[in-house]
C-alpha cells in the first residue's frame, strides 16, 4: 500500500521514495492513533502527512528518546544540526537526513510557509531547558510552535472550501487539542523526564504542585487534589476541541473523514482518562482496539458517502444560470 501512496503522489525518485517510506515507518511505529486516521486520506495526500509527522517525530526523539545519557548541550547541538539541515533542505530540496528530504519536498509541493518550521524548532529547543509553565498563556506560547504549527502545515495538504485564513485558527486549535490530550495522558512519563506541561496555575488552583506530583508518582498513592486538577485539565482540553471542531467542515469533503476520525480518536483518549477517574500518574489511558476499529470503520463509511456525493455532483452538475437542468428519462414527462 505504501508504494501505491508514492505512485499516487507522483513521487518517482528512488532516494526520495525511500525518504518518504522512512517517514511512514516513523508514523506507523510512534503515532498509532494518528496513523490510523491517516489511512482514511486520499492516497495521493498520505505521503505528505507522513513527511510532516516523521520530521516532527525525529526532532522530538532528539529531545526525549534518542539517548537518555546525552546532556542538554549535546542535544542542543543535534537539534541545531537538524535545524541547519532543514534550512538547507527547504532552500534546495536536499538534506542529509531522509526525514528532511521528505519534508522539504512536501513543503515545496504544497507551498507550506517555511516560518512554521522555524517556530517548531524553537519549541523543540525550549524542551531542552524549560521544565514547567507558570500559566496557560505561557504553555500556549510554547504550543504554538510544538502543536499549532502542525495543524497549519497540514492545511495546504488537506485543502479547504473556504479561504485558508478562515480555517487556520481552527486547524491551530486542533493541533493544540491533540497535544493537550497527550500532555494529560503522558503526565507521569513527562514527570519522569523532569517536565510538567500542565500549567502551574491550573494545578495550584487545586492545591497541587510538582513535589506532590512526584510524591504520588514515586509512591503510587493517590490524592483527591491531583484528581481534581487533572479533571480541570480535561475540561480545558475539551474547550479547545470545541473551538477546533468547526474547522472540519471547512476542509475539502474527501479529507473530512480522516480529520473527523482523528478528532474522535483523540477525544476518546480523554474519555478513557475520565473513565479511570483521571488516574494518569500511575497508568496510561488507552483507547481499546475495538473502539479504534469502530471509529475507523465509521470514517470509512463517511469516505464512501463523500465519494458518492462527489460522483453525483460530477454526473449531475448544477444548472447554468438561465438554462434549465438536463432531464433524466424519468423526469421528462
Amino acid at each position: 500500500m505504501s508504494r501505491r501512496e508514492l505512485d499516487a503522489a507522483r513521487i518517482t525518485d528512488p532516494a526520495l521514495r525511500d525518504a518518504y517510506l522512512r517517514c511512514r515507518t516513523l508514523n506507523a511505529r510512534h503515532g498509532r492513533t494518528y496513523f490510523l486516521a491517516t489511512r482514511l486520506l486520499p492516497l495521493e495526500r498520505r505521503c505528505a502527512v507522513h513527511a510532516l509527522y516523521g520530521f516532527a517525530r525525529w526532532a522530538d526523539d532528539i529531545v526525549d528518546d534518542l539517548d537518555r545519557d546525552r546532556t542538554p548541550a549535546e542535544r542542543d547541538v543535534l537539534l541545531r544540526r537538524l535545524e541547519s539541515d532543514l534550512a538547507h533542505g527547504l532552500r534546495t530540496g536536499g538534506g542529509d537526513e531522509p526525514v528532511v528530504r521528505a519534508v522539504a519536498d512536501t513543503a515545496a509541493r504544497y507551498s507550506i510557509d517555511t516560518a512554521l518550521f522555524a517556530d517548531f524548532m524553537a519549541s523543540m529547543r525550549a524542551d531542552l531547558t524549560v521544565t514547567d509553565y507558570p500559566t496557560y498563556a505561557d504553555l500556549r506560547a510554547y504550543m504554538h510552535g510544538s502543536a499549532a504549527v502542525i495543524g497549519l502545515q497540514m492545511l495546504p495538504v488537506l485543502g479547504t472550501v473556504v479561504p485558508r485564513e478562515e480555517a487556520a485558527p481552527h486547524a491551530a486549535d486542533l493541533g493544540v487539542a491533540f497535544q493537550l490530550t497527550n500532555f494529560l495522558r503522558d503526565v507521569g512519563e513527562d514527570l519522569d523526564r523532569g517536565r510538567v506541561y500542565l500549567p502551574a496555575d491550573l494545578l495550584a488552583a487545586h492545591g497541587v504542585d510538582r513535589p506532590l506530583l512526584e510524591w504520588s508518582r514515586r509512591t503510587g498513592r493517590r490524592d483527591p487534589r491531583i484528581r481534581a486538577a487533572f479533571a480541570a485539565a480535561e475540561a480545558l482540553t475539551r474547550e479547545v476541541y470545541r473551538a477546533a471542531e468547526p474547522g472540519i467542515a471547512m476542509l475539502e469533503p474527501r479529507v473530512r473523514p480522516c480529520i473527523r476520525t482523528a478528532f474522535t480518536l483523540y477525544g476518546g483518549i480523554l474519555d478513557a482518562i475520565a473513565e479511570q477517574d483521571h488516574d494518569v500518574l500511575h497508568r496510561r489511558a488507552v483507547v481499546s482496539v475495538g473502539r479504534r476499529a469502530a471509529t475507523a470503520a465509521a470514517g470509512a463509511v463517511r469516505i464512501l458517502a463523500a465519494r458518492r456525493h462527489t460522483t453525483t455532483r460530477a454526473a449531475h452538475p448544477a444548472p447554468t444560470a438561465g438554462r434549465p437542468a438536463p432531464q433524466t428519462k424519468g423526469q421528462a414527462r
